[in-house]
């Protein structure tokens, strides 16, 4: 097989902006299928990328034999749920992050999936197949920083808009769940480990109900990460990784440009080393490497174990929040 075959579960926006699109460009991957409860909504996004069947319903593109791995961009709260269905009618699937809304849905997942061992399934956490934070965790490995201490991060937009999935929580809205789970992910990434113990604060908007800043600091033991997420500050985002001897920054660590080269900084002394990455699509990468593990029948980058960990972080995070203690994991 020289391609794997993709259907996509809905026409979220995010799917059409920056999945189909670099999908595109994959070489072990292809975008046969799309489905939306509203057909017509299906027929427009297919023509837009030449997807060639088109279906009303997510149940008739989980009964399509021809597909053989499903995209889950849905809201928060049917993640866990339909990535469950497309594994019980043998489909793979790749699941955007959150994969769940809490670490006990997450293992729901997890369970499943144990229940289908043939099956490749992932959570969306494109980040870490870009090359920027495969030579950052690289740097930190060798020991070019020195020992690893701490780690600062930031991540941030606005939006008020009352109709957006992010700002309903029954949905699984917040920041927290849309991008500080990010902030939580690297640092477990860089680390290598769980985090010992987490402390967070949130500031819920009165009239979302929705997390609309939360910080966090979650301490591995051996050192630290600090961050914070917002949906209401000025766009930005950043992560700086310190050591004893020097520090790696990432300019745009979480959604680099997939047309322009992107860059990180690597300071040890007097010395600042600009290390430049050539243009990719962090998108085409994720799918091609999920590609491949089905074709190779290989394990997949990041294993739903992993994604698990990460909720439990976030309902830590969360449970630190209200009691205004450190909660230990």
């Amino acid at each position: 097989m020289s391609k794997i075959r993709w259907g996509v579960l809905s026409t979220s926006k995010f799917a059409q902006a920056k999945i189909i699109p670099a999908m595109l460009k994959c070489e072990f991957s292809e975008v046969t299928a799309i489905a939306s409860r509203d057909v017509a909504k299906a027929k427009i996004s297919a023509d837009r990328f030449s997807i060639p069947k088109v279906y009303g319903s997510y149940e008739e593109l989980l009964a399509d034999k021809e597909v053989d791995v499903i995209y889950n961009p849905m809201p928060n709260h049917l993640h866990v749920p339909w990535s469950i269905k497309a594994l019980e009618a043998g489909k793979h699937v790749l699941c955007e992050k959150p994969i769940g809304l809490n670490a006990a849905d997450a293992q729901l997942l997890l369970d499943a999936a144990k229940k289908h061992s043939s099956l490749k399934i992932m959570e969306a956490f494109m980040y870490r197949h870009h090359p920027q934070w495969i030579t950052a965790k690289k740097l930190v490995a060798t020991g070019a920083i020195g020992q690893l201490r701490t780690i600062q991060s930031v991540f941030s937009y606005f939006n008020t808009d009352p109709n957006n999935i992010r700002n309903k929580p029954v949905l699984g809205g917040g920041g927290l769940m849309d991008i500080g789970c990010y902030n939580i992910s690297l640092s477990r990434f860089i680390y290598g480990s769980e985090p010992k113990r987490v402390f967070g604060i949130c500031e819920y908007d009165p009239q979302y109900q929705v997390d609309r800043i939360a910080s966090g600091i979650l301490d591995f033991g051996n050192g630290t990460s600090t961050f914070t997420c917002s949906t209401q500050l000025t766009p930005y985002q950043r992560a700086i990784i310190f050591g004893t001897d020097g520090r790696v920054e990432i300019e745009i660590p979480f959604n680099p440009p997939p047309d322009k080269p992107t860059r990180i900084w690597h300071e040890t002394g007097e010395k600042c080393e600009e290390i430049t990455f050539d243009v990719c699509d962090q998108y085409t990468i994720q799918a091609d490497l999920l590609s491949r593990a089905i074709i190779e029948d290989t394990s997949v980058p990041t294993p739903l174990e992993d994604s698990v960990a990460n909720m439990r972080a976030i309902d830590a995070t969360f449970e630190s929040g209200r009691s205004g203690g450190w909660v230990y994991l």
